[in-house]
């Protein structure tokens, strides 16, 4: 979806700085000088406001940096102000308990619960798994709950955890999985192993989808050991549109399950925590120890509902959108990027800058800023916000506000900042 640059480059605006910082999860860029607001005069040498205004007209802004940039639209803003409420501590909100009934008979679990974020979710998952201080979760050592949960587990629920190598398309050995099973308990060296977590799909890799074969010896391996399974499954929608498989195909491999509403399924807020009846009430108290108890949340369980109930198909636009860009990179004249479409599954993207004296953060800093002929060129001004990432690469998500036009655009920006930079090493 098409975004001018008024309200929400405003807002970015303020971010300005001359060096790198970290924001969330992620390195931001630094925005340009230029991109700075007109409101005060002294931030420029006299620009009136209506040239501003102007060239603010021909700017559009492509948002690639995740997908939970996504707002909820009309239809949805609608629910949630019509939405019935009552106190969901109680358990008396009736739109809760109906996208928590939603939720588990579309996951192929018995119940489910209504929690504010995947970090939150995720956190009750180990908790209520890994009861007692000391006992351990066996994770990939590139998984979101690992690196981008603050070690929540150790920090907040006592557990200790155990990695295992994140193969390139999100898997891991099952050997080495065997292998850091701890068999001695109960002697007092050791902790007692107790999880497996899997994520799907993958982040860091590249939203890559977890293979129904290997998530079903994953289970072979913890039923032979009395080990219970969670999926991190923050995009396990897209994960099952990819496949082409309902979701509960892809959940009969796991105990319990986390799904964020609040990403490629255009939520404001919320997460879905499913499995046992006796896993969920278990996680509702510790739901309410970590503040996530939250009362008339009706109005946000509307938004989950239309989530669940209409977002789902629409994900197969977001990673057709995604593989465009990604050929896109792949024609690319010069040929400055690599890609391996084979990752390509879903929505995020990962790809490597080739040219040794470009580096991503560079990169994602031209991407970012309108260039002096750049209008001329394109025809108007375009900002694509994505960031540097992970073993540098470059990472873009795609979502329900970017549309094939804005991909397009996307692409065009890509080329220019392509021969501006070859432009630039010619003459230098």
């Amino acid at each position: 979806m098409a975004v001018t640059i008024s309200a929400k480059a405003m807002s970015l605006r303020s971010l300005s700085c001359r060096k790198w910082f970290h924001l969330g999860d992620f390195l931001v860029a630094p925005w340009n000088k230029s991109l700075r607001s007109s409101a005060r005069g002294y931030y420029n040498s006299g620009t009136s406001r209506d040239q501003e205004a102007a060239r603010a007209a021909r700017v559009r802004v492509v948002d690639l940096r995740s997908d939970t940039v996504t707002k909820p639209g009309a239809a949805m803003r609608q629910a949630m102000a019509e939405a019935e409420v009552g106190d969901d501590v109680m358990g008396e909100d009736p739109t809760v308990n109906e996208l928590q009934k939603i939720a588990a008979d579309m996951f192929g679990m018995e119940a489910a619960l209504f929690v504010p974020s995947g970090t939150m979710s995720n956190l009750i998952a180990v908790m209520v798994h890994c009861r007692e201080r000391g006992d351990e979760v066996i994770v990939g050592d590139l998984s979101h709950l690992h690196i981008y949960e603050q070690g929540g587990s150790a920090q907040l629920a006592g557990v200790h955890a155990t990695t295992t190598t994140t193969l390139a398309d999100g898997t891991f050995d099952l050997d080495q999985l065997v292998s850091k099973i701890r068999h001695g308990y109960p002697d007092p060296h050791y902790p007692r192993s107790r999880l497996i977590c899997v994520e799907n799909t993958h982040n860091i890799q590249g939203g890559r989808v977890m293979p129904l074969r290997f998530l079903q010896e994953v289970r072979a391996v913890a039923d032979e050991h009395a080990l219970a399974v969670h999926m991190d499954g923050a995009r396990v929608m897209n994960a099952a549109v990819a496949l082409g498989v309902p979701v509960s195909a892809i959940l009969r491999h796991t105990h319990t399950v986390s799904v964020c509403l609040s990403k490629g399924l255009g939520a404001p807020v919320g997460t879905m925590l499913a499995g046992s009846k006796d896993f969920i009430s278990r996680a509702l108290r510790c739901r309410k120890a970590l503040g996530g108890g939250m009362r008339q949340a009706g109005i946000l369980a509307a938004a989950g509902k239309l989530s669940l109930l209409e977002m789902v198909e629409r994900l197969q636009e977001d990673h057709n959108n995604a593989r465009t860009f990604a050929e896109a990179l792949q024609d690319c004249d010069p040929a400055l990027f690599a890609v391996d479409m084979a990752a390509v599954e879903t929505n995020i993207l990962r790809f490597q800058i080739q040219e040794p004296t470009l580096s991503p953060s560079e990169f994602c800093s031209r991407m970012g800023r309108v260039a002096e002929g750049e209008e001329d060129s394109l025809g108007q001004g375009v900002q694509v916000l994505m960031y540097p990432h992970f073993g540098n690469s470059v990472r873009a998500v795609w979502h329900l506000g970017i549309s094939a036009e804005d991909t397009q655009l996307a692409i065009q920006k890509m080329h220019f900042v392509a021969r501006q930079y070859l432009k630039k090493n010619q003459t230098g």
